[in-house]
């Protein structure tokens, strides 16, 4: 089951339930900004998740999941990796 956009794995997610967030593909705005760049390019693209993207992983995910506060050093990429490939 597809739990995010970029491949956070939400239920692993220790906000999940302190704030009452039920995944950015249940939500149409994230507990912690206005709007996460990353959910709106792939619903914008009519994607599932950032894995059935022609530019996966782009420079946009990468940011994301390397970033040095709040990266998973590509734990996500690789997930959507296998959301991907388990549909083809």
């Amino acid at each position: 089951m597809i739990e995010s956009r970029c491949g956070i794995l939400c239920s692993e997610c220790g906000y999940r339930e302190q704030m009452g967030c039920g995944g950015c593909v249940n939500i149409q705005k994230p507990f912690w900004g206005d709007a996460c760049p990353v959910k709106s390019c792939a619903e914008d693209k009519q994607h599932a998740h950032c894995g059935q993207c022609d530019a996966f992983p782009c420079q946009l995910l990468n940011q994301f999941a390397y970033d040095e506060k709040q990266g998973d050093g590509g734990k996500r990429i690789e997930q959507c990796a296998k959301w991907r490939d388990k549909l083809v």
